[in-house]
């Protein structure tokens, strides 16, 4: 007897901004590709020998269809980061955490988002991140232990939603 898997296709966890911004690209695309069309293409012969300015032609409209798959994928898959309706004080999707460095003192502040939001040197980072799994349900007070590549231990101080 066999057993059939489906797998479920990846979700996208966004915020309202960073739904907003994949939409505008999303509609931005569809319009530059229409416009593309409706200029002139060039032919694929150029001689006896393939048209380079067609080839580059094929090559950008490639690479926006592939876009335009890709935010396509993204809409359709999308999961807005809600603000947990129980549980405020347990570090989740959408939180602001305020860590002290453990002994040192350094404080450090992160917001935890999806991998499509994240941006370390903004301190957005990735719930898929070695930082962002390891504060993913932690408390105020609870201690968070990151090895890679250096051990470090911090003391969750504070979590803002």
């Amino acid at each position: 007897m066999t057993t059939q898997t489906t797998t479920q296709p990846p979700k996208f966890y966004l915020t309202k901004e960073g739904l907003k911004k994949v939409q505008k690209e999303y509609d931005k695309l569809l319009e530059f590709r229409s416009l593309k069309m409706k200029g002139e293409v060039p032919s694929i012969l150029h001689s006896e020998d393939v048209n380079p300015d067609y080839l580059t032609f094929q090559e950008d409209m490639n690479l926006l269809e592939s876009r335009i798959a890709e935010c396509e994928n993204i809409l359709k898959n999308v999961e807005l980061i809600q603000t947990p309706k129980e549980e405020k004080n347990m570090v989740w999707l959408g939180a602001t955490v305020t860590l002290e460095e453990v002994p040192d003192g350094t404080i450090n502040e992160y917001t935890l988002l999806g991998t499509l939001e994240a941006n370390p040197a903004e301190g957005k980072i990735s719930s898929e991140s070695p930082v962002g799994r390891s504060l993913l349900g932690k408390r105020i007070g609870e201690e968070v232990v990151i090895s890679s590549p250096i051990r470090v231990v911090y003391k969750v101080k504070k979590i803002i939603y």
